[in-house]
């Protein structure tokens, strides 16, 4: 896995501008015809996993609540056993509410991470898609400006890159390579923002999870303390009442 999402991440970060060079310096557009082959196989791969991933993190999420709530229940169950005075039942529970504390924080654990991955991967997806969606686009304006280079006799073979055409001195030549060059710029502008509010977007998910673990522990100690607050109170007017009683004796 660690090598597909490697494979992915140097596509992402391939250099458009260089591409578009290199297209120009061998006067053939093969090189980001290569370029959109692997980006489709390596998006529909992504797809697949991303899907698999995503189904995880749902199972993981279903598995914490389930062992959570069991959790919560038999946390009130064991104040009811003390209560009652069954102290051997309310030990068992107490041994079992362990064991589902404990499940119940590594499924947590297990979403978390699962849930970090499965974002990473549609963040890749979405970028990979727009990087390829430009290349496709700039394909056929780059083709347009060979074909005008040619068509007004420009030698392409001493040419290298963009701003080598661009100083040709023919102004349509001059307009077509900026507004390839403007595209290029624009899709790095918005694979950066993109990585930067998914990035944003993930750790307040993680820190929302976070708090929301910590409200529900406070919670459960406060329905706790008031339950025992209650039996405390109960108890206190029945031994005022068997006092009571005695003295009338």
């Amino acid at each position: 896995m660690a090598s597909f999402f490697q494979k992915v991440s140097t596509l992402i970060s391939a250099n458009l501008h260089g591409m578009v060079d290199r297209a120009l310096e061998a006067n053939s557009v093969k090189v980001l015809d290569q370029y959109i082959r692997d980006a489709e196989g390596n998006l529909s791969a992504l797809e697949d996993s991303a899907a698999t991933v995503g189904g995880t993190v749902k199972t993981l999420k279903r598995k914490y609540e389930e062992f959570a709530a069991a959790a919560e229940k038999l946390d009130r169950d064991i104040d009811t056993l003390i209560m009652r005075g069954k102290d051997d039942l309310a030990a068992a529970a107490q041994s079992e509410l362990n064991t589902k504390q404990q499940l119940a924080q590594e499924y947590y654990e297990q979403w978390q991470d699962q849930k970090k991955q499965y974002e990473q991967m549609l963040m890749m997806h979405r970028q990979l898609q727009g990087k390829m969606t430009t290349i496709r686009q700039e394909r056929e304006h780059l083709i347009a400006l060979m074909e005008l280079a040619e068509a007004k006799k420009v030698t392409t073979k001493t040419i290298r890159s963009l701003d080598g055409l661009a100083s040709m001195g023919d102004s349509e030549i001059n307009s077509m390579a900026d507004k390839i060059r403007g595209q290029l710029d624009r899709e790095d502008a918005r694979l950066e923002m993109a990585t930067r509010n998914v990035a944003a977007e993930i750790d307040e998910a993680v820190r929302g999870s976070e708090v929301d673990m910590q409200l529900e522990e406070r919670r459960r100690r406060l329905l706790g303390s008031q339950g025992g607050d209650s039996g405390a109170s109960a108890g206190d007017v029945d031994s005022a009442a068997s006092s009571d009683s005695a003295d009338s004796n």
